[in-house]
């Protein structure tokens, strides 16, 4: 029977363009017939992923996500004195254990990700093949796939196209984040003055422009399956668990990187509800079906999510066996408290 740890978080964040659509403007998503800003699991994902904290926490035990593969190949060989046209074929052979090329060059066609195990291994053929001045056999092709033992694929999963058997069904699911509340997207207009103007002939803008942007408190949540985590990392427990109690961090401290630089909107989770539990998981979102209307968003935002997990606990029976809370509201809990809870075991 599976362990299940869910988190639950609030996190608010000043006027933002965090995730951006087609159109550059801050994604959204209709709830409860409000507008809502909305995150996408993919970028909370990626950020978390490529964070400090995570790439601190987990060192090597991190994969590679990449369509590149062949040329990177392609110009290691090359620069060991392989003829450009057998280096192009043979970085092709490699590169394609991994998925399908692109017609016309030696790029996958999809982000392949590559565990550090496998990466060795593709080094290491490489480095004979120059060194051997020769073609990769079958066989060696065969020995690049392995199953991964990195913390990031056992997390979140990968599709091999060329070879399924190699697939990592993911341990962990993420949500997107929405706004508890109601929102709605406004229009900076800004314009930029060329410094070697003197305005004598031009008093005008250099640059004029409009950022789409919203502020609001997500409610975000995700799930992790420790039992599936500790079995696509071949069993190894203590990784699994430095692996939950890094995505834990990340999720509470890493903001979306979009537009940061316009607007520095990094942000720290105002409170984390934490759960552990064989008992089936649900989101708390429905809390928010009805937008939070006060003046203080914060408090009724944690109020409507505590009021729903227990008429949950209520209808159903207790939906976890253990509870943590951090509540940065009321200055409660700590976040080194809240890593031992998540990665106990």
């Amino acid at each position: 029977m599976s362990t299940f740890i869910q988190l639950h978080m609030l996190t608010s964040y000043p006027p933002a363009n965090l995730n951006r659509d087609d159109l550059g403007r801050p994604k959204t998503a209709t709830m409860g017939g409000a507008e809502r800003l909305r995150v996408s699991s993919q970028s909370l994902k990626r950020n978390w992923r490529v964070s400090d904290v995570f790439q601190e926490a987990l060192g090597d035990h991190l994969g590679t996500r990449t369509k590149r593969l062949g040329p990177e190949i392609q110009e290691r060989l090359t620069q060991g004195g392989i003829k450009e046209k057998q280096a192009t074929e043979w970085a092709g052979k490699i590169a394609g254990v991994f998925g399908k090329l692109q017609k016309d060059g030696l790029h996958i066609e999809q982000l392949a990700h590559i565990s550090p195990e496998e990466r060795q291994a593709v080094d290491e053929l490489t480095e004979t093949l120059i060194r051997e001045q020769r073609e990769p056999t079958e066989e060696e092709l065969k020995l690049l796939r392995h199953n991964p033992a990195a913390a990031d694929i056992g997390l979140f999963g990968r599709m091999l196209a060329a070879d399924p058997g190699y697939n990592v069904e993911a341990a962990c699911q993420v949500a997107h984040a929405i706004t508890t509340h109601r929102v709605v997207v406004e229009d900076d207009y800004f314009t930029a003055v060329d410094d070697l103007n003197s305005g004598e002939e031009d008093m005008g803008a250099g640059h004029i422009g409009e950022n789409g942007f919203a502020a609001g408190l997500f409610y975000s949540y995700l799930c992790i399956d420790r039992d599936q985590l500790v079995q696509n990392l071949g069993g190894d427990e203590e990784l699994a668990d430095k692996a939950i109690g890094a995505l834990a961090e990340a999720a509470v401290k890493v903001a979306p990187r979009g537009k940061q630089n316009s607007f520095g909107s990094r942000a720290y989770a105002s409170y984390v509800r934490a759960e552990k539990g064989a008992q089936q998981p649900r989101s708390l979102s429905v809390s928010f079906l009805k937008p939070v209307q006060g003046n203080d968003q914060g408090e009724d935002s944690v109020n409507a999510l505590e009021q729903q997990a227990e008429n949950f606990d209520n209808v159903y029976g207790p939906c976890a066996d253990e509870t943590y809370t951090l509540n940065v509201l009321k200055g409660q809990g700590s976040l080194d408290e809240l890593k031992r809870f998540v990665a106990g075991g």
